[in-house]
């Protein structure tokens, strides 16, 4: 069985390394749910009206590359009470690219998103980063954002096997992530079917980031920020100064 990260292990790596979210502490029965890498004609409405359906909210943490001929779809997803993410220009992992270029790629972004409403959270292509990054991402009014579920949907096709895993590992303060686009945002709309009147029943809310860290009585302790190499939700490799690409650091 694979689990996510448990708690203190994300505790202790954030009070070494401050500067990306992935939970934030707290008893609020308060999940955030995330979805990365849309808008997408078919599956963001299949993903919209589920949670409409179960009165839920979420980040969409959009590719601008991926608005071309699909601004209604970031207008519905702000019209229906959600919010706006920068997920960069396109689909590649942000850490290959040179400061300049990062911190290129994220304006480049934020000037495409940013005509739909305000955007507050950035998340870097594939999940991993540097410190240089988060720098730039903080220089820039953004805030970095990973998580603390992360189903492997971007990888296993298999709808059961993330609404299992998502259930599993739901605890109060968890930022959850899914993927919308093509095959894996029907699918994700399929695991939102199965999992959010069950999370319902178990007494939470789903919410997105900026609900759940503005909740009142505090914005989170040490889990809120951290900054080493990491994957979203799943395997945490502390690295606080990683400047090469994943498959070449040591």
């Amino acid at each position: 069985m694979v689990l996510t990260a448990p708690d203190w292990l994300l505790d202790a790596l954030a009070a070494r390394y401050p500067g990306c979210l992935y939970r934030v502490p707290t008893r609020d029965r308060l999940l955030a749910l995330t979805l990365d890498d849309g808008p997408d004609q078919q599956s963001t409405p299949l993903i919209l009206a589920e949670l409409r359906r179960h009165g839920a909210r979420a980040t969409f943490f959009l590719i601008s590359g991926n608005l071309r001929n699909r601004g209604q779809l970031a207008h519905a997803i702000v019209r229906d009470g959600h919010e706006l993410g920068n997920h960069f220009t396109r689909d590649r992992p942000s850490l290959r690219l040179t400061g300049e270029e990062f911190e290129d790629d994220l304006l480049q972004a934020h000037a495409a998103l940013s005509q739909f409403g305000p955007i507050r959270w950035a998340r870097p292509g594939s999940g991993w980063y540097s410190q240089e990054m988060v720098r730039i991402m903080q220089r820039n009014g953004y805030r970095c954002a990973l998580g603390s579920v992360y189903p492997f949907d971007a990888v296993v096709p298999s709808v059961s096997w993330a609404a299992s895993y998502v259930l599993r590992n739901a605890r109060a303060g968890r930022v959850l992530v899914l993927h919308d686009g093509g095959a894996r945002g029907r699918r994700t709309a399929r695991v939102l079917a199965r999992v959010l009147p069950v999370l319902r029943q178990r007494g939470f809310r789903i919410v997105s980031l900026s609900e759940l860290v503005d909740r009142p009585n505090g914005a989170g302790g040490p889990a809120q920020e951290q900054d080493h190499r990491a994957h979203p939700g799943g395997t945490i490799l502390p690295r606080p100064n990683l400047t090469a690409p994943p498959e070449a650091a040591g």
